[in-house]
Parts: C-alpha cells; sequence; structure tokens
C-alpha cells in the first residue's frame, strides 16, 4: 500500500460524510462583499437560534440526508457553464452540523471562493481559514442578542465580515455601542442592513417597517465606517426559497 494510500481512505471517508441539506440553487447573492455575483448556495437544515426576523424558517425542520460528495458534485455542475466560482453556505445555522466543517474544507479544495453566513453564536474557530466567515452580531431586536459568542470577535480578520440586521433606532445605537466597545471598526468589514419587511417597533405593530433610507442617513449623520446593505435578492424575487 503506497503512502498516500491512508490520505486517500480519509479523503474518500470525508466525500461519504452525511449532512442535512434543505436546497443546493444557483442565484445572485444579494449581500456582503460579493453582492450581485452568481453564487451557489448550499442551506444547510436547523438551528439553534429563533431570531424575530428570521426569513429562512422553513430551514429549520426536514431537508434531505445527502453526502459531501453528491453536494460538491452538484455545486460544481452549476460552475461548467459559468465563470464564476461562489459558493455561500448557509442556514439555518450551517454550524450546528459538525460536518459542515468537512463541507467548508472540500468546497475550498475544489478551487472554489466560499462564504459561510453564521449567526455568531456558535463557535468559528476550526472553519477553514480560506473561507470568508459572514459572522451575524445579534441585536436586542432580534431576540437573540443573548447568544452572540464574544470569543468569536478576536478571530476575525479583514477576510472576514460582520453582519448586523437593524430592526429600529435602539438597534441601532445599540450596534454603534456594541461595535465601539470590542473596537471592531476599521479591523473588519462591517455590513448594516435594515430589517426586510418588519415592524420598526414591536410595540407599534402597526408601524411601518424600518426603511433603507432612515438607516442609510443615519450611518451618514454619524460617519459610521460600514457598509450600507439592501437584500438585493428579496427586491428582486420576494421572501421566497431557492433565492
Amino acid at each position: 500500500m503506497s503512502n498516500s494510500a491512508p490520505a486517500n481512505l480519509a479523503s474518500r471517508a470525508v466525500a461519504a460524510t452525511q449532512l442535512r441539506i434543505t436546497e443546493v440553487f444557483f442565484s445572485l447573492q444579494g449581500e456582503a462583499r460579493s453582492a450581485g455575483l452568481p453564487t451557489v448556495f448550499i442551506r444547510l437544515t436547523g438551528c439553534p437560534l429563533r431570531c424575530s426576523y428570521c426569513d429562512s424558517e422553513y430551514a429549520f425542520y426536514g431537508g434531505e440526508k445527502r453526502s459531501i460528495e453528491d453536494v460538491l458534485a452538484q455545486t460544481l455542475g452549476f460552475f461548467q457553464d459559468s465563470g464564476t466560482r461562489h459558493v455561500c453556505v448557509t442556514g439555518g445555522e450551517p454550524l450546528a452540523q459538525k460536518a459542515c466543517l468537512a463541507l467548508l474544507n472540500a468546497l475550498c479544495d475544489a478551487g472554489l471562493e466560499v462564504s459561510l453566513e453564521t449567526s455568531g453564536a456558535l463557535d468559528i474557530s476550526a472553519v477553514d481559514p480560506r473561507v470568508s466567515r459572514v459572522v451575524d452580531i445579534k441585536t436586542p431586536g432580534s431576540k437573540e442578542a443573548q447568544r452572540n459568542r464574544l470569543e468569536n470577535l478576536p478571530l476575525l480578520s479583514a477576510h472576514d465580515q460582520l453582519k448586523v440586521v437593524i430592526t429600529d433606532r435602539a438597534d441601532y445605537d445599540w450596534a454603534k455601542a456594541f461595535l465601539q466597545q470590542h473596537a471592531l471598526f476599521g479591523r473588519v468589514e462591517v455590513l448594516f442592513s435594515p430589517s426586510f419587511g418588519k415592524p420598526e417597533s414591536e410595540i407599534n405593530p402597526h408601524a411601518p417597517p424600518l426603511s433603507g433610507r432612515d438607516l442609510a442617513e443615519w450611518i451618514l449623520a454619524d460617519r459610521l465606517p460600514v457598509r450600507m446593505q439592501l437584500q438585493m435578492h428579496k427586491y428582486l424575487w420576494g421572501d421566497v426559497p431557492g433565492h
């Protein structure tokens, strides 16, 4: 047996490892650093959080058990006639499945440009360094701010991104103070976005959704070094699975 045989056996074992997958689809990236680029999305099933503004509740349950080899083959198939090689692993909360780490490794090994969208509630230290980690900071308006894993913050680099969904002015002020307290401005790219189609205040359920214009004006007034973003895919296709 050659010296490479154990490595090959290990590689085959990883390829056969199963994950629970909600969907794999080809669309435009609607947010973050690669917004607008054709991207394959791999949505894993399950999430331990229940954010008030969640837009992928359909991924909490169900899904289909699939091998990493199978998912990788489908992903590469989307790129046969395309010059782009962007892949986004999302959820749910993808890191809730231990095999997600092996999937990320396999995607990187295939030469793809990989991003991971994660809630920020789980440990990101073992994620392949080739992956751009898009980590959420949960605000009070999400109802999950207590789940922010502060140990993740020192691990972030310029290769990563922090995403903050803002539901109202109180969320905005909280996020600004949080980012200043943890010296995150200037160390990692920060993305602010308004929650899509959610009331500005739960106290007044008839209040209109927080407008992107309001958030943009707050950012400009405070001279915040953040990237303002809107979820482009929702304006194109609505809040539906597969886009």
